[in-house]
């Protein structure tokens, strides 16, 4: 830890901060979006079909091949709700944020890049790998989010992150391009498709861990570790430090409203995000628009590298219009995204059609994600930055189940995607009628309050 006192605003600093979202984007795009799931479902598949069943054992429960990564999904969120606020409890306390990052951060990239070793009747490794990648993945993300308020004013916060929003699309779009062209053409250089996926699995990790080292470098901490008071250990430390935040959060009822705000339109963006490509193939007869893998790849490069601009042009308007007036806006424009996918989005123009749809899309994702999480930053009490964190992404993670059951059980309903799609128009709406009425001066003011309340104690 250096000498000199860490100050705010210093751009060496904020870069290096803004370094580890394009670090670990790669595992979000590369591993979450397009390698992982189907590679393993597709050994899952050759495990049964030589086993002569149409399942596969994992610890003597009989799985479906392409339900198998999904369950995995499901329990590394499970865990991180499990988990994450404890943690973010013992980084408060004990003040060794960047450290526990850093571990995290580390595990998690090492992990990724052990999913090369999967291949052939290892399929059942990917799974647990990708549980504990993403479990140390959300760790870290919440010491990540934590730092924001140390390194920008308040007046420069919306503009700090919308930037590492957009460095993050940066990094993992151009990681994932890499990744696209080195598979399309693997074989024309001699290199067989099953490595090159285990390649491509690798490099994010190796993506993550590399420039994290940047993040490393740059980021300070702010104060001194605290040693443990005799006979006590971090965990029942921090267990006690999360009862007692949980009991304090009363004193903070614009804090909470803007997070039942956020549980809501955040998981109608992700299940937009998460059902989109399932939309664009899907055959004709059941609504979907039957596009070609080419034009699906070809739209999740479009979106990674336009959101950049998109997250950065967000800044600016929240700086313009104000931060809870530009995610307001995004809600609108997230709205007509969705009635026009299940209106307008048909016939003969579809192709071009859902590239300009996944434009407006890029336009707002980034935008509407950091705008909320520089606000969020502004609603929490100083010295508990992790803990207020850790709910904030179990509310983005806890609940992303909740949009793809009800776009699920819509689309079973009624027997197409259409109706499934506009379903969701349900999250944006909720989002729009609670976020108005989110009180941002008196959230403020009740944080200064308590800080110096406590201040005097």
């Amino acid at each position: 830890m250096s000498s000199e006192t860490p100050q705010v605003d210093d751009k060496r600093e904020i870069f290096g901060w803004a370094m580890y979202d394009w670090a670990n984007s790669a595992f979000s795009t590369t591993i979450g979006t397009v390698f992982l799931a189907p590679y393993v479902a597709s050994l899952a598949r050759t495990a049964a079909e030589a086993a002569g069943t149409t399942t596969v054992s994992f610890f003597g429960i009989p799985i479906a091949p392409d339900s198998f990564l999904p369950y995995m999904i499901s329990l590394s969120v499970f865990l991180q709700v499990l988990f994450l606020p404890i943690l973010g409890a013992i980084a408060d306390y004990s003040h060794m944020r960047k450290a526990m990052m850093r571990v995290f951060a580390t595990i998690g990239a090492i992990t990724t890049i052990l999913l090369f070793f999967v291949t052939g009747s290892l399929w059942w490794l990917g799974g647990i790998l990708y549980v504990v990648a993403n479990l140390a993945f959300g760790a870290a993300i919440v010491f990540y989010n934590a730092y924001l308020p140390d390194i920008a004013s308040e007046d420069e916060r919306d503009r700090v992150s919308s930037y590492g929003w957009a460095m993050g699309y940066l990094g993992g779009g151009i990681l994932l391009a890499l990744n696209l062209a080195f598979f399309l053409f693997s074989e024309d250089i001699g290199v067989p498709t099953e490595l090159a996926i285990r390649i491509n699995l690798a490099s994010a990790g190796i993506w993550w861990l590399g420039f994290s080292f940047i993040t490393w470098k740059r980021l300070r901490s702010r104060k001194a570790s605290r040693s443990l008071p005799q006979g006590e250990s971090y965990l029942k430390v921090g267990f006690k430090q999360l009862g007692k935040t949980i009991k304090e959060v009363k004193n903070f009822p614009e804090t909470l409203r803007f997070l039942i705000a956020y549980f809501l339109y955040n998981d109608g963006i992700q299940t937009v995000i998460a059902v989109s490509s399932t939309f664009a193939a899907a055959p004709l007869i059941q609504g979907g628009l039957e596009l070609d893998t080419s034009t699906l790849t070809s739209v999740i490069l479009m979106i990674q590298f336009m959101a950049f601009g998109g997250a950065l042009l967000w800044g600016k308007l929240a700086k313009w219009m104000g931060a809870k007036q530009s995610v307001v806006l995004s809600l609108v424009i997230w709205s007509g995204v969705v009635i026009y996918a299940y209106a307008g989005l048909k016939g003969e123009n579809a192709t071009t059609e859902f590239f300009i749809l996944g434009a407006f899309i890029a336009l707002v994702m980034g935008g509407s994600q950091a705008i909320s999480r520089s606000l969020f930053a502004q609603m929490i009490p100083d010295g508990q930055e992790a803990e207020y964190y850790s709910f904030y992404e179990i509310s983005e993670r806890g609940t992303s189940w909740i949009g793809p059951l009800v776009f699920g059980l819509a689309n079973q309903l009624f027997g197409s995607l259409r109706p499934a799609l506009l379903s969701l128009i349900f999250f944006f709406v909720m989002g729009l009628i609670i976020l108005p009425f989110v009180n941002v001066d008196k959230a403020i003011a009740d944080v200064k309050a308590y800080d110096a309340d406590r201040a005097e104690i």
